[in-house]
C-alpha cells in the first residue's frame, strides 16, 4: 500500500495556497487541519458557514462554548476583530463572491473539475453549504485521500456520484500528489515523497498531463 503524506502533511502543503489577507473557508473533517498550519506572518480571516468569520482555531479541553462551533460543530475559538451574523449573511458573502478560497473534501473529482462531496451510496445525504461555496467561492481546492479505503479512484473522468458542483475544482491535494485543474486536463506537479509517476497513474482513472520536469 503506498502511503506517501500522512494528514497533517497534506494540511501543511494545502496551507502554502493560502496567500496573506485571504477570505478562507474550510470544509468539515480533514481541511480543518489547516488551521494548525498557517504561518504567524500572515493575516488571514477563516470563515464558516454558520456565522463567524475570524476563526482562532479549536477550542482545547475545558476552554469549549456550547454556542461557540463551525459547521461541523467542532468547538472553536475566535481572534481579536471576528465578526458574528445570521446564516443567512454568511451564505450572502459566500453567493456574493466574498470568499477568497475554500478548501473542501471530496468523494469524487473529475478530469474537469466537477466535484462530488454530498452524498455517496451508502452514506446518509449531507448537502450543508458545499453547493454554494462550489458555485460561489472564487477558487475550490479540495484535499482527500487519492482512493477508497478499498483501492478504487477518486479522481475519475466522469462522476459516478451526484454532483455539488461542474467546473469548480482548480487544484487537488492528496496523500500522493498535488494536481492542477486547468482548461487542458488534469496536469500533476509534485509527488509526494516516497510516492512515484507509475503510482500516481495507476491510482487514477482520469488522464494525467505529465511534464519532464515536477
Amino acid at each position: 500500500m503506498i502511503a506517501g503524506m500522512n494528514e497533517k502533511e497534506m494540511a501543511m502543503r494545502a496551507a502554502k495556497e493560502i496567500q496573506d489577507g485571504y477570505y478562507v473557508n474550510l470544509g468539515i473533517g480533514m481541511p480543518t487541519l489547516v488551521l494548525d498550519f498557517i504561518s504567524p506572518e500572515k493575516t488571514v480571516f477563516f470563515h464558516t458557514e454558520n456565522g463567524l468569520l475570524g476563526i482562532g482555531g479549536f477550542a482545547k479541553k475545558g476552554e469549549a462554548h456550547p454556542d461557540l462551533v463551525d459547521a461541523g460543530k467542532q468547538p472553536i475559538t475566535y481572534i481579536k476583530g471576528a465578526s458574528f451574523f445570521p446564516s443567512d449573511v454568511s451564505f450572502g458573502m459566500i453567493r456574493g463572491g466574498h470568499i477568497d478560497l475554500a478548501i473542501m473534501g471530496a468523494y469524487q473529482v473529475s478530469e474537469k473539475g466537477d466535484l462530488a462531496n454530498w452524498t455517496a451510496p451508502g452514506m446518509l445525504p449531507s448537502v450543508g453549504g458545499a453547493m454554494d461555496i462550489a458555485a460561489g467561492v472564487k477558487k475550490i481546492i479540495v484535499m482527500m485521500s487519492h482512493t477508497t479505503k478499498d483501492g478504487k479512484p477518486k479522481i475519475v473522468k466522469r462522476l459516478s456520484y451526484p454532483a455539488t458542483g461542474y467546473r469548480c475544482v482548480s487544484k487537488i491535494i492528496t496523500n500522493l500528489c498535488v494536481i492542477d485543474v486547468n482548461d487542458n486536463g488534469l496536469e500533476l506537479k509534485e509527488l509526494a515523497p516516497g510516492v512515484s509517476i507509475e503510482d500516481v497513474v495507476n491510482s487514477t482513472e482520469a488522464s494525467l498531463i505529465i511534464q519532464d520536469k515536477l
